[in-house]
């Protein structure tokens, strides 16, 4: 059961809130309530909710400060949900800033309105859940932001066919039934970003990203693609041709751009794309996102690529040309790829016949590919730069096509020493998550072809990794594991033979039989007969 912990000082408002909900419906049992915040505090230590609901004004210790403490604390989980008065909107703006996930104001608190709140925090428990069960626990992860790297490769076209993407879709739930889509590229803007902490400014960010989810999810089914610390994209599913999908769409980004502003006095500029009628078009869509995002300005911060005019339309840097070299360089952490892919990009940015929005529109784009496909992006890009105060983030503030090209030469030069000096270890990493996947996966009937497609990794490069790596062949290491796991079942859960071998995908009995005496030198019966 999920524990639910409520912290206020009124206490009818505890029972109603008790009161209001089946809770055992929803899979949640009340833990304990809290008069306040310094008691919820010992509360939340000896119980571990999941969830809090907490008022923001409380005596001791206020709701915002049992959140910040929290956060400081615990990390991402209890998720909080606020209660405040209209005349608290000042205070709920700073718990937001705390990545709170609702607040409710109580005058208005109803059954339905706090159903639709918690199912939020079921959500949000579930998507971080799915994350927990691929982050390795003591070092940066592979796999971590494998969902947003699926997206990312989805933009940018860089699946080699139709079935790669289809057995990426599949392993990730996703379903791409729908009748067209749109791809939306946007920034955060913050006047006064140079002047806050950098942990302020990633709350900041964090935050606005969040709301900006929350908002659009409950108007369009959609995906948002964090791509850097103040850039995202979004592709918007539809369900059915319609002349107001559209207009909705629209109307959802300047909702979400409204509340951000009024909360976090952020501004956010857009880049709307053209109708792709196939996941495959996606990319052409995003492309003219990027075209239309680079005719935006903070006067004018919504552009439709409708409404772009022809003289602008070669604002956008077409990474296409580049695509296959780059993702093979990342991939598979080959520097001499890389270095001449990019040093051809930085030719073409100090010539005449690139201009500076195309410049900073491709060297950004080679920031989000980096970012998202290198293990640890974030900390390898920081490296690189850490002699600028605002880190890879520089590049915002290069003013010409020449300053690019400056960036993009610090930028080739230090990813390509990095590689060098990790590719041993970056190669090792990759391999003990294909393992995982693999334990994970131990029960389905896995081949090299589909484990690759998985990974974003030809099956050619893969097996050589994988054997060059491990000393053992890919199908070997598997048929290895299957083995392991069947001499678990047969000790552990007394099953028979032909249960465990339709339960670990071996074609027949027989086969699995075969395949056991093969690798253990004894047959399963053999096997249990010398264990008992």
């Amino acid at each position: 059961m999920i524990k639910l912990l409520i912290a206020d000082d009124e206490p009818l408002v505890q029972i109603g809130i008790q009161s209001m909900l089946n809770w055992e419906d929803y899979g949640i049992q009340v833990c304990a309530t809290a008069m306040n915040g310094a008691a919820a505090l010992e509360l939340i230590e000896e119980y571990s909710p999941e969830i809090v609901i907490t008022d923001i004004r409380m005596p001791i210790m206020n709701g915002l400060e049992l959140v910040k403490t929290c956060r400081e604390t615990y990390g991402r989980i209890p998720l909080f949900i606020i209660l405040t008065s209209y005349e608290e909107f000042e205070l709920a703006r700073q718990a937001l800033s705390y990545e709170v996930l609702d607040y409710l104001i109580k005058l208005e608190l109803d059954p339905q309105s706090l159903k639709k709140s918690i199912q939020k925090a079921l959500d949000r428990l579930n998507e971080l859940k799915a994350s927990e069960t691929v982050r390795s626990a003591n070092r940066p992860p592979f796999l971590q932001n494998y969902l947003d790297k699926f997206f990312l490769r989805l933009l940018h076209n860089l699946f080699d066919n139709k079935e790669q993407f289809q057995i990426q879709a599949k392993d990730l739930n996703l379903n791409f039934d729908n009748q067209y889509y749109v791809a939306a590229h946007c920034e955060i803007l913050e006047s006064s970003s140079r002047k806050m902490p950098h942990e302020k400014l990633m709350n900041l960010y964090s935050s606005t990203l969040q709301m900006v989810k929350d908002i659009l999810k409950r108007h369009l089914a959609c995906q948002v693609i964090s791509l850097d610390l103040k850039h995202f994209s979004i592709i918007f599913f539809f369900s059915d041709i319609s002349e107001n999908g559209r207009k909705k769409m629209v109307e959802a980004l300047k909702n979400a751009a409204t509340m951000v502003h009024n909360y976090f006095n952020v501004q956010l500029m857009v880049g709307i794309g053209s109708i792709a009628y196939s996941p495959f078009q996606i990319s052409d869509s995003y492309q003219d996102a990027r075209i239309a995002f680079a005719c935006a300005s903070p006067e004018d911060p919504f552009r439709d690529y409708n409404q772009v005019q022809p003289e602008n339309i070669k604002n956008s840097f077409n990474i296409t040309l580049f695509k296959n070299d780059l993702k093979k360089a990342f991939e598979e952490f080959d520097t001499r790829i890389l270095y001449d892919t990019l040093t051809q990009m930085i030719q073409l940015f100090r010539s005449s016949s690139v201009r500076y929005l195309q410049a900073i529109d491709g060297a950004c784009n080679i920031l989000y590919l980096a970012l998202s496909l290198l293990p640890s992006g974030e900390e390898t890009l920081t490296e690189i730069f850490s002699e600028d105060p605002d880190n890879y983030r520089s590049i915002y503030r290069m003013n010409s096509a020449e300053q690019v090209a400056d960036w993009m030469t610090r930028l080739r030069d230090g990813l390509c020493d990095t590689l060098k000096s990790k590719r041993v270890s970056y190669k090792e990493h990759m391999i003990s998550n294909i393992q995982k996947y693999i334990q994970s996966h131990i029960e389905e009937r896995l081949t090299l072809n589909e484990i690759s497609a998985v990974f974003g990794l030809s099956p050619n490069y893969l097996s050589a990794l994988f054997k060059k790596t491990c000393g053992v062949g890919f199908s070997e290491y598997i048929t290895q594991m299957k083995i392991s796991r069947a001499k678990t079942l047969l000790l552990e859960q007394d099953m028979k033979v032909y249960e465990i071998a339709d339960q670990l995908g071996f074609e027949s009995a027989f086969y699995f039989s075969k395949v056991f005496k093969k690798v253990s030198g004894v047959s399963p019966r053999e096997f249990t007969q010398q264990k008992t």
